[in-house]
């Protein structure tokens, strides 16, 4: 299996992995211990992205840690208790196993207790243990491997989107050694030439025999630490056991059986004019590492007052109010991403200054 394998994923996580998520945020956080670099034989950029491309692996299990400060208000991190945005909060474990291209396990753990994404064949379950439910879902013949919850796990799948940047407005260069989960690693370093982007750098980790992402940073400018951090502590490159896919529900757990919206890659094309795989009132306008992400609400349902999105009222009344000859609206703001919610009913995304966003909420 190539770690470059396209995979269908939440759209508005480019082109710099989570960054562009709105409701994150944490408390500061310092980097994984640093160990002594290394001495590894000479490697350029160009050969570093062919190893990447090139990397093949039948099985590996391991413990990532991931760790975010977007530098949203403090709301935000209560807000994101519960579900998918609350991995950009802070510090998190999470436990992977991967057994070839139809299984895969995810376990999110944290202190109140454990969500398990686990595909094994066309069988889907996600688990949430503190509730005790269960979601089940059969993709049909055909389909490719499904997602787990929004948002890349682990540092293969986020510099897979990051690389799907790289092009002539990125220079790509070779960053010094490290040691990562005590694997020796060459670091490939990604930097935006485009001025409107907030990214400064995106860093990965690149194991020296596997090939494969062990550390993927992404830096605001002049930031440091991280702005989002994802890698492994600990990684075991065997095939981990069948049973490790096998989900027997536990007693009482309620069942919900849901049909399956992932299809053929034809069909998910054909989803919506915005080809977003059931996502249609998604849009992206720009390119590369300023792109920016469109969210559209139903008509009359402003996205920062309504019953329901509570979530974004309280975030946008943390914000301050801002109007120009495009509208007006609430404005977040950061080193590394701004947010927009006008008052007409967009909420406009990007890594990019606040003027960018306000073209597109012109345009």
């Amino acid at each position: 299996m190539s770690v470059l394998t396209s995979r269908p994923a939440l759209r508005w996580l480019v082109p710099v992995a989570a960054v562009v998520t709105v409701i994150g945020g944490g408390a500061a956080l310092g980097r994984f211990a640093a160990e002594a670099e290394p001495s590894l034989p000479p490697r350029s950029a160009a050969q570093l992205l062919v190893d990447l491309q090139t990397a093949r692996f039948e099985g590996l299990s391991g413990t990532v840690v991931q760790r975010a400060d977007l530098g949203l208000p403090p709301i935000a991190g209560l807000l994101a208790e519960d579900g998918p945005a609350s991995l950009l909060t802070g510090s998190h474990t999470l436990r992977v196993w991967h057994s070839g291209p139809d299984q895969q396990r995810i376990a999110f753990v944290d202190t109140l207790g454990q969500r398990d994404y686990i595909r094994n064949g066309r069988d889907v379950w996600l688990w949430n243990s503190q509730t005790n439910t269960a979601i089940h879902q059969v993709l049909p013949e055909g389909a490719e491997a499904a997602n787990p919850p929004e948002m890349p796990a682990t540092p293969q799948e986020a510099a897979a989107q990051a690389l799907a940047a790289v092009d002539p407005t990125t220079e790509v260069s070779v960053g010094r050694s490290a040691t990562v989960a005590g694997r020796d690693a060459y670091e490939l370093v990604l930097e935006p030439r485009d001025t409107a982007s907030l990214v400064h750098q995106v860093r990965i980790a690149i194991d020296a025999t596997e090939h494969l992402p062990l550390r993927f940073e992404v830096f605001a400018e002049g930031g440091d630490p991280p702005a989002f951090e994802l890698a492994f502590t600990q990684i075991d490159y065997a095939r981990p056991d069948a049973d490790q896919f096998t989900f027997n529900p536990p007693p009482g757990v309620q069942v919900t059986e849901q049909k399956s919206d992932w299809g053929h890659p034809e069909q998910r094309e054909k989803a919506g004019p915005t080809n977003d795989g059931g996502q249609p009132d998604l849009r992206t306008v720009g390119t590369g590492w300023a792109t920016v992400v469109v969210a559209e609400v139903d008509e009359g349902q402003h996205p920062a007052a309504t019953e329901e999105a509570p979530d974004l009222d309280l975030l946008a009344g943390q914000l301050p109010a801002v109007q120009g000859d495009w509208g007006s609206g609430r404005l977040f703001r950061s080193e590394l991403m701004t947010a927009l919610l006008t008052d007409d009913g967009r909420l406009i995304v990007g890594a990019v200054s606040p003027e960018r966003l306000y073209e597109v909420a012109q345009g």
